[in-house]
Protein backbone atom coordinates (compact mmCIF):
# COMPACT_ATOMS: atom_id res chain seq x y z
CA UNK A 1 0.00 0.00 0.00
CA UNK A 2 1.43 3.38 -0.94
CA UNK A 3 1.12 6.66 0.93
CA UNK A 4 0.73 10.06 -0.71
CA UNK A 5 1.13 13.31 1.17
CA UNK A 6 2.02 16.94 0.68
CA UNK A 7 5.32 17.50 2.48
CA UNK A 8 5.45 21.25 1.76
CA UNK A 9 2.38 23.43 1.29
CA UNK A 10 2.31 26.58 -0.85
CA UNK A 11 4.90 29.19 0.16
CA UNK A 12 5.54 32.45 -1.68
CA UNK A 13 8.66 34.58 -1.46
CA UNK A 14 8.19 38.17 -0.29
CA UNK A 15 9.59 39.37 -3.69
CA UNK A 16 12.06 41.68 -1.96
CA UNK A 17 15.16 39.84 -3.28
CA UNK A 18 16.13 38.82 0.27
CA UNK A 19 17.55 35.31 0.50
CA UNK A 20 15.19 33.05 2.43
CA UNK A 21 15.58 29.60 3.97
CA UNK A 22 12.64 27.28 4.63
CA UNK A 23 12.79 23.84 6.21
CA UNK A 24 9.61 21.80 6.11
CA UNK A 25 8.18 19.54 8.77
CA UNK A 26 9.15 15.87 8.94
CA UNK A 27 6.96 13.24 7.26
CA UNK A 28 7.03 9.49 7.56
CA UNK A 29 9.19 7.75 4.98
CA UNK A 30 9.28 4.11 3.90
CA UNK A 31 11.51 3.09 6.80
CA UNK A 32 8.90 4.25 9.31
CA UNK A 33 6.57 1.54 8.03
CA UNK A 34 9.30 -1.12 7.78
CA UNK A 35 8.98 -1.41 4.01
CA UNK A 36 11.93 -2.99 2.25
CA UNK A 37 11.88 -1.33 -1.21
CA UNK A 38 12.58 2.22 0.01
CA UNK A 39 11.20 3.77 -3.20
CA UNK A 40 9.98 7.37 -2.86
CA UNK A 41 8.73 9.75 -5.56
CA UNK A 42 8.39 13.49 -5.08
CA UNK A 43 6.57 15.97 -7.28
CA UNK A 44 7.68 19.61 -7.15
CA UNK A 45 5.29 22.31 -8.40
CA UNK A 46 6.89 25.77 -8.87
CA UNK A 47 5.87 29.23 -10.13
CA UNK A 48 8.64 31.71 -10.99
CA UNK A 49 10.86 30.01 -8.41
CA UNK A 50 14.53 30.98 -8.02
CA UNK A 51 16.44 28.98 -5.42
CA UNK A 52 17.57 25.52 -4.36
CA UNK A 53 15.49 22.55 -3.25
CA UNK A 54 16.78 19.59 -1.28
CA UNK A 55 14.99 16.55 -0.01
CA UNK A 56 16.44 15.40 3.27
CA UNK A 57 16.10 12.08 5.05
CA UNK A 58 17.03 10.59 8.38
CA UNK A 59 17.29 7.12 9.86
CA UNK A 60 16.71 8.44 13.39
CA UNK A 61 13.37 7.69 15.04
CA UNK A 62 13.47 10.99 16.95
CA UNK A 63 15.75 13.19 14.81
CA UNK A 64 17.60 16.32 15.85
CA UNK A 65 19.10 18.83 13.38
CA UNK A 66 22.39 16.91 12.99
CA UNK A 67 20.58 13.70 11.96
CA UNK A 68 19.35 15.05 8.59
CA UNK A 69 21.20 14.61 5.28
CA UNK A 70 20.44 15.31 1.61
CA UNK A 71 19.16 12.32 -0.33
CA UNK A 72 20.33 11.56 -3.85
CA UNK A 73 17.51 11.82 -6.37
CA UNK A 74 17.32 10.44 -9.89
CA UNK A 75 15.96 12.77 -12.54
CA UNK A 76 15.07 10.06 -15.01
CA UNK A 77 17.58 11.59 -17.44
CA UNK A 78 20.19 9.27 -18.84
CA UNK A 79 23.47 9.80 -20.63
CA UNK A 80 25.88 7.49 -22.41
CA UNK A 81 29.60 7.81 -21.72
CA UNK A 82 32.38 7.10 -24.22
CA UNK A 83 32.41 3.39 -23.31
CA UNK A 84 28.71 3.03 -24.11
CA UNK A 85 27.74 2.75 -20.44
CA UNK A 86 24.34 4.27 -19.69
CA UNK A 87 24.31 6.45 -16.60
CA UNK A 88 21.34 8.04 -14.89
CA UNK A 89 21.66 11.63 -13.75
CA UNK A 90 21.57 11.84 -9.95
CA UNK A 91 21.53 15.01 -7.88
CA UNK A 92 21.48 16.06 -4.23
CA UNK A 93 20.07 19.54 -4.80
CA UNK A 94 17.83 20.98 -7.49
CA UNK A 95 19.03 24.46 -8.47
CA UNK A 96 16.97 27.07 -10.31
CA UNK A 97 19.05 30.16 -11.15
CA UNK A 98 16.35 31.61 -13.43
CA UNK A 99 12.60 31.78 -12.73
CA UNK A 100 11.15 28.27 -13.10
CA UNK A 101 7.48 27.51 -13.57
CA UNK A 102 7.12 23.76 -13.84
CA UNK A 103 5.99 20.53 -12.31
CA UNK A 104 8.73 17.90 -12.12
CA UNK A 105 9.09 14.50 -10.48
CA UNK A 106 12.14 12.83 -8.94
CA UNK A 107 12.72 9.38 -7.46
CA UNK A 108 14.96 8.31 -4.62
CA UNK A 109 15.50 5.07 -2.76
CA UNK A 110 16.29 4.61 0.90
CA UNK A 111 14.64 3.26 4.01
CA UNK A 112 14.38 6.73 5.53
CA UNK A 113 12.32 6.92 8.70
CA UNK A 114 11.54 10.61 8.13
CA UNK A 115 11.71 12.85 5.04
CA UNK A 116 11.45 16.64 4.70
CA UNK A 117 11.95 19.39 2.12
CA UNK A 118 14.49 22.20 2.50
CA UNK A 119 14.47 25.40 0.41
CA UNK A 120 17.63 27.54 0.38
CA UNK A 121 19.05 30.46 -1.64
CA UNK A 122 15.42 31.37 -2.31
CA UNK A 123 15.14 34.83 -3.86
CA UNK A 124 11.84 34.85 -5.77
CA UNK A 125 8.72 32.96 -6.81
CA UNK A 126 6.60 30.30 -5.16
CA UNK A 127 6.69 26.67 -4.22
CA UNK A 128 3.11 25.64 -4.94
CA UNK A 129 3.64 22.24 -3.34
CA UNK A 130 6.00 19.35 -2.86
CA UNK A 131 4.23 16.01 -2.72
CA UNK A 132 5.65 12.61 -1.84
CA UNK A 133 4.46 9.13 -2.67
CA UNK A 134 5.98 5.97 -1.21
Amino acid sequence: MSNSQTILEQNTHASDSAVQLLTGEKYRGDGFYGRSDGLHTIQIDLSGFIGHIEIQGTLAVEPVDDDWFSVTMGTGSQSVDTTGLIQEENINRIEFDHPATKVKSYNFTGNYVWVRAKISNWTDGAVNSIKMNH
